[in-house]
């Protein structure tokens, strides 16, 4: 009997060299949970893996350790950025987290290279760091509204790219999550967003006129990607039309590239056996 090669989270969605977006099913689940029962009882041991090895990345830090983890999220409105971050980024400790949402520049950001307050907000070492939309704003939105001239978008390709080879000698690991949604799921989670009085501060006009350009953001999500993956800062296409599979797939690529990494807790600098019997004879009786 032949044995059955199974794929990692990471092979299964990465993002092929011909990626055709459309043909990608956002509820698809090629591997792992098949409900979200199951999802949840994954996500119990995910929630410890993710937690002992973010301690671990954190201490080797403390040591003189550079390496730190960069978790990229892109999505169309209402992919679920923030239920990533609630419901992923959330399982470790925040203390070793490092979380940066790029909303619109402001007029004093507009004036600067587009990667200045990107570069502000690099994850130091030790630490995980996890950007809401992202330097990738520049060549999706910029491009599909017109906000700068072809020429400038498109050499922003060759910028990130550069950018990205600087974080990755510097000892960050990126992960690239382009988190897939269906414009009708899209429209339900607008709905919903109208129907709960407390998520209505969420809804924005703005997204009637994005979802009016959906082909162009696809094609504009997959020009970037094409121009951008790499095996070093590769990208992964995430299903997101169930909330629950998607949170487990981010948190299973992250488990795995953490796993990769191995993170170590530095040696001790102390003679344990010494200060073990210092501390027995400090009590106080």
């Amino acid at each position: 009997m032949v044995a059955t090669m199974i794929r990692s989270v990471r092979e299964t969605f990465r993002a092929s060299a011909e990626l055709d977006l459309a043909a990608i099913d956002p509820r698809d689940r090629p591997v792992g949970p098949r409900g979200k029962g199951a999802a949840a009882e994954r996500m119990v041991d995910l929630a410890a893996e993710l937690d002992a090895r973010q301690e671990a990345l954190y201490a080797e830090a403390t040591g003189g350790g550079v390496r730190a983890v960069l978790l990229v999220l892109q999505g169309m409105d209402t992919s679920g950025k923030g239920g990533v971050i609630r419901h992923v980024a959330g399982l470790v400790n925040p203390q070793g987290l490092s979380i940066a949402s790029f909303t619109r520049p402001t007029s004093e950001e507009r004036g600067q290279h587009f990667l200045v307050r990107v570069r502000a907000r690099v994850p130091a070492p030790g630490q995980i760091g996890v950007f809401d939309r992202s330097h990738y704003e520049d060549v999706l939105v910029a491009r599909v509204d017109s906000l700068v001239p072809e020429d400038v978008w498109r050499g922003r390709y060759a910028e990130i790219t550069a950018f990205e080879d600087e974080l990755l000698a510097q000892g960050v690991t990126i992960v690239k999550c382009l988190l897939h949604i269906s414009p009708v799921e899209q429209a339900e989670r607008l709905l919903a967003r109208l129907d709960d009085p407390a998520k209505r501060w969420k809804y924005d006009t703005g997204d009637l006129a994005s979802r009016g350009r959906w082909p162009a953001y696809r094609q504009a999500y997959t020009d970037a990607v094409a121009h951008t993956d790499s095996d070093d800062a590769p990208w992964y296409v995430v299903p997101s039309d169930r909330k629950w599979y998607r949170n487990w797939v981010v948190a299973a690529l992250l488990a795995e590239t953490l796993a990769e990494l191995d993170p170590q807790f530095p040696p001790a600098t102390v003679d344990v056996d010494a200060e073990r019997v210092r501390i027995i004879a400090s009590v106080v009786t």
